[in-house]
């Protein structure tokens, strides 16, 4: 680009001095060809010439750019000045305004006379738009980049001032066209008020010559599932799995907008769990989506509890995403058994021995637990011994008084904690041989 701006620098020094010669030249050709804006902020560009009222031909030469085929008749007599809307110039173009005496019946009979040269450059589109929240609306600011190097600098229609260009605030929601929202600023912010996602926030950035569409921030919605087990031995860490869908909005001038999902990568999740009955609800995980929106999160686990799992609301550059929340699934947690065995790792010992049988669990309760032996007659659990349980812990020693093999187990009861009831379990069978 930069290259190409070079080229037309030397090109247009070139064509300023460059002159056209017509077929037909008997008469005098006009002179003192000027050109200015409209008053009143008339959209058109105003050319004058002298001439001894003669008709004229109007039409419009680009400098190495294409020429528009716009072409315009001036009877004899009627005022030198005619306005050409900006409409009929191409943008980002470089362009000179051709009179001459003529009509569209007898063609030109003059030389061409040239305005100067001026540029048809549009607005230089804002960049790195941001939005943060702000009450119930948004605030949205952008930043504008240097206006690239003018090759035709202090051309007659060339706008001065610092903020030359306008920037009106536009909001679009699914089904509904692009709307403006508020007046044309030269500001760098612009303050939304009461607005909700899913909606896109564009800004048509006009100048003296055209109009664009740029500086976009996306409000968007958010859904998610999750998978929560049911049960959970306590203290031993869950997997809550789920995805999250985003519904960001697209639009184009002449079509409403239209959603449309996204399941990017790096979407933040939070786990959250009510630690009692009425308790609030608190963070108990954190995590986010990797690609396709999935996520999986390890959550520590306690008694039993509800959780659910949200999306919070957050802001990434030119994105702010709704918060949404999962269905509270309620996870039951079960005893865990910490440990069960006999003393020493010895499960074959000698008749008469005496034999050291224990068992511990989480949380650490007290409670009454039953040690309870295989009837290999009546293929049945049978009741041998209740024994207490301290702070989590529980042991039986006996007398390994008749050889033989046996198979032992506890039963542990269930128990409540922070209001909730947690479900009891059993050991491992605990085989032992008696020599």
């Amino acid at each position: 680009m930069g290259g190409m701006r070079r080229v037309l620098a030397v090109a247009l020094a070139m064509v300023a001095g460059a002159v056209s010669l017509t077929a037909c030249a008997s008469d005098p050709a006009p002179t003192d060809v000027a050109v200015a804006w409209a008053p009143n902020g008339r959209p058109a560009v105003v050319v004058t010439w002298k001439d001894t009222a003669q008709p004229n031909r109007i039409t419009i030469e680009g400098v190495l750019s294409e020429s528009p085929s716009y072409v315009k008749y001036i009877p004899a007599g009627d005022p030198n000045r005619w306005e050409i809307p900006t409409s009929a110039f191409p943008p980002d173009g470089n362009y000179k305004i051709a009179v001459a005496t003529g009509t569209s019946q007898g063609g030109v009979t003059s030389d061409l006379t040239r305005s100067p040269v001026f540029d048809t450059d549009g607005p230089v589109l804002p960049t790195a738009a941001a939005v943060a929240p702000q009450g119930r609306g948004i605030l949205v600011r952008w930043s504008v980049p240097a206006a690239p190097q003018d090759f035709t600098p202090n051309d007659p229609l060339d706008v001065k001032g610092n903020k030359t260009q306008r920037y009106v605030p536009m909001i679009g929601r699914p089904g509904q066209m692009l709307k403006v929202i508020g007046p044309a600023t030269t500001a760098n912010r612009q303050v939304v008020k009461s607005v909700k996602p899913p909606y896109v926030f564009q800004l048509r950035t006009q100048n003296e010559w055209s109009t664009r569409a740029g500086g976009q921030v996306l409000g968007l919605t958010s859904s998610i599932n999750a998978a929560v087990p049911a049960l959970a031995q306590f203290s031993v860490p869950i997997r809550i799995r789920g995805r999250v869908i985003l519904h960001q909005v697209g639009c184009d001038l002449e079509s409403p907008c239209t959603s449309k999902r996204a399941t990017p990568a790096g979407v933040p999740v939070v786990v959250l769990t009510q630690v009692a009955p009425g308790a609030r609800w608190t963070p108990a995980a954190r995590g986010s989506t990797t690609g396709g929106g999935y996520y999986d999160i390890a959550v520590p686990t306690g008694g039993s509890r509800p959780y659910k799992i949200i999306v919070p609301e957050y802001v990434k550059g030119g994105m702010l995403t709704g918060t949404s929340t999962s269905r509270p699934a309620y996870t039951k947690s079960v005893v865990r058994v910490a440990s069960a065995g006999f003393a020493g790792g010895d499960t074959a010992v000698a008749r008469g021995s005496t034999v050291t049988v224990s068992v511990a669990v989480k949380p650490a309760m007290n409670t009454t637990v039953m040690l309870q032996a295989w009837n290999r007659q009546t293929r049945r659990w049978v009741d041998s011994k209740a024994l207490p349980m301290r702070r989590g812990q529980a042991a039986l020693a006996f007398k390994a008084a008749q050889p033989g093999d046996f198979v032992y187990r506890f039963v542990i009861p269930g128990a409540m904690m922070f209001g909730r009831p947690m479900d009891g379990t059993t050991t491992p069978q605990l085989a032992l041989h008696v020599r």
